[in-house]
């Protein structure tokens, strides 16, 4: 049987059949999941047998999490306290506001307030580690 095939007779198996076939393919049972996720595990294995396994390289990259593009629409306002002074920006079409004045980024304008260099989304607390 060809791998299309293979895999469009994944589709036709009951979740007891999916079982059985996870047991087949991976010599374990088959863990508590979705018949959809079982489907695509054992989809996975099959053409990793047809074609090969994914080069290490490509395998590690899977496992990292993927960075979030975070895009900050123009009227988003970001409120940030700095040594006893409120900080008001308004995002623009063209950059970012902050006492009339317009910088093209946030990083811009934490340089500006604190005297030091600073990532911008860092210093207004955007980043899951700030």
């Amino acid at each position: 049987m060809r791998i299309e095939e293979k895999l469009a007779w994944l589709v036709t198996l009951s979740p007891a059949d999916l079982r059985a076939e996870w047991m087949h393919i991976y010599k374990v049972p088959a863990p508590r999941l979705s018949t959809d996720l079982l489907r695509l595990g054992i989809a996975y294995r099959l053409q990793e047998k047809a074609y090969g396994k994914l080069p290490t390289r490509v395998a590690r990259s899977l496992t990292r999490p993927a960075a979030v593009a975070r895009t900050i629409k123009p009227g988003t306002q970001l409120v940030r306290s700095w040594n006893g002074r409120t900080l008001d920006v308004l995002a623009t079409e063209e950059g970012f506001l902050l006492d009339g004045e317009c910088y093209r980024s946030l990083s811009a304008i934490a340089r500006h307030v604190t005297g030091t260099a600073w990532s911008g989304p860092r210093f207004f607390g955007l980043n899951a580690d700030g």
